[in-house]
């Protein structure tokens, strides 16, 4: 979204909004709502899922992907927008129990992809990010 004083937001492949780099909840919710069509909704849920899961979640925007975690400990999750789905990576994704379905080059990735008119199963989502949360996160 662009203000008066703002240029349009770039997006990138598969609808991705190109941001610069920046921390706090405004430069998240800049990058959600320059997201297209119904991926917006996805990531408008994604994000309400995690600050209700982790109510002190620190947010920031890195290599245009929004990114949460815990100060002191690192980024336990992210989403990003591909052409055909939402890709929701949990950094240790390997230690979650069910593990997310979908596998990563590196061994303790794992993704959810979420496409157009899949039910969002907030239940489990919402686990997996508490799960997240209590691990060693990344640092990025």
């Amino acid at each position: 979204m662009a203000t008066a004083t703002s240029k349009p937001v770039k997006l990138l492949t598969g609808g991705n909004p190109q941001i610069a780099k920046g921390y706090g909840d405004a430069t998240v919710q800049t990058y959600i709502q320059a997201i297209p069509d119904w991926k917006q909704a996805v990531a408008i849920e994604l994000d309400a899922l995690i600050t209700r899961a982790v109510p002190k979640v620190q947010k920031a925007v890195k290599w245009n992907t929004p990114m949460y975690g815990q100060e002191g400990n690192g980024y336990f999750v992210g989403f990003h927008m591909t052409t055909k789905y939402v890709k929701v990576a949990f950094f240790q994704g390997a230690l979650l129990d069910p593990l997310p379905p979908e596998t990563s080059m590196q061994k303790k990735v794992r993704y959810l992809h979420i496409r157009e008119n899949d039910k969002i199963d907030k239940k489990q989502i919402t686990a997996w990010v508490k799960h997240a949360a209590k691990l060693p996160g990344e640092r990025m």
